[in-house]
């Protein structure tokens, strides 16, 4: 006689009915399901017998439940990948370990155009000029104070104006009483002649070169009636009434010495040192 076979947990004969073998044991479905069916990691139901089962590292699912933790696609027949106990399918996983685009925030799939700078990753229509906001591209940029910069709004934001024609100074330039300005746009008041670099002086808020100075605004010498310059040799001036002379030219009529920082006598409209003015 064949010996009967009971179910482990409520002792039911199984003979002829349907059975699951656990651990060496036989168990009928009605306990299986309660005593021995895994937990669903997601819907946290028993995985009866009649459930396809699927599981990962230890952990148990419905095919049904078996989904991509981001988009809730079925994996059961899918390739996916796990990442911080969460199941992902293919391309959320991509997106998961893509960088995050510095201005959207959202990820940079592979083979995206991107632009990368100091550390940080944009998408390429991302990275756009913080002024203007227009994409920067293959054009030239410039970062001030954490923000980026096209070339031309940079310029218009932080150049220095020309203090004559007022547009920005990109490269070069003069500076001339606390004042920019282009090498182009400094010149003479009169001739037109570009200073920079060379010798010049201003007279009422003009500036002149050396030549224009002297043929157009420099005072005559009294002595010698060359222009005053106010340059080299001629840098020192003595005014006397309404005559202006080289310091030089400042001279004793009669003995010729020089008496400029020394005492003289004017007599008839010229200058005499103490000793001749006695002799007159």
């Amino acid at each position: 006689m064949a010996a009967r076979s009971n179910c482990f947990y409520c002792r039911e004969d199984l003979s002829g009915k349907k059975f699951v073998r656990k651990d060496e044991k036989q168990v009928c479905v009605r306990c299986f399901d309660k005593f021995c069916a895994n937990t669903c990691v997601e819907c946290r139901r028993p995985i009866s017998t009649d459930s396809k089962e699927l599981h990962h590292k230890g952990q148990y699912w419905h095919s049904d439940c078996f989904r991509c933790a981001k988009c809730y696609k079925n994996l059961a027949k899918e390739s996916f990948t796990s990442k911080d106990e969460r199941i992902l399918c293919g391309t959320c996983g991509s997106r998961e370990d893509a960088p995050r685009c510095h201005g959207c925030y959202k990820p940079i799939l592979a083979g995206t155009e991107n632009v990368e700078y100091k550390g940080n990753s944009w998408h390429d229509e991302c990275f756009i000029c913080y002024q203007c906001q227009k994409p920067i591209g293959s054009k030239s940029f410039i970062a001030k104070n954490n923000n980026i910069y096209c070339s031309l709004c940079h310029e218009k934001k932080f150049a220095k104006q020309c203090a004559c024609c007022q547009k920005p100074i990109t490269t070069g330039g003069v500076n001339y009483q606390d004042q920019p300005w282009h090498s182009e746009c400094f010149v003479c008041s009169s001739c037109r002649k570009p200073l920079a670099g060379t010798s010049f002086t201003s007279h009422e808020e003009k500036v002149y070169c050396v030549d224009c100075y002297k043929s157009t605004v420099a005072k005559k010498c009294s002595g010698c009636q060359n222009p005053i310059t106010g340059f080299g040799k001629a840098a020192n001036i003595v005014n006397y009434e309404s005559g202006s002379w080289h310091d030089y030219c400042f001279n004793c009529k009669k003995c010729s010495l020089n008496l400029a920082e020394k005492r003289f006598v004017a007599q008839n409209g010229d200058i005499y040192c103490s000793d001749c003015s006695k002799k007159l």
